[in-house]
């Protein structure tokens, strides 16, 4: 198992390696992405039928 040593290590290590600024940045866009995954699944039971005989969803374009 990880311990907390370790994890500080690899923490310092990635502090080097990226820097603060390019971690902010990821950070940044990760969240956001995260963000709109989860506005777009919350969305997605919004565009949803509720009855399909509902009558705004009939095909009106065909003539009889």
């Amino acid at each position: 198992m990880i311990g907390w040593k370790e994890l500080l290590i690899v923490l310092v290590i990635v502090l080097l390696v990226f820097g603060t600024k390019r971690l902010s940045n990821i950070g940044k866009d990760l969240g956001g992405a995260v963000h709109g995954f989860k506005k777009g699944m919350a969305g997605e039971d919004e565009n949803k039928p509720k009855d399909p005989a509902d009558p705004g969803l009939r095909d009106d374009s065909r003539k009889d």
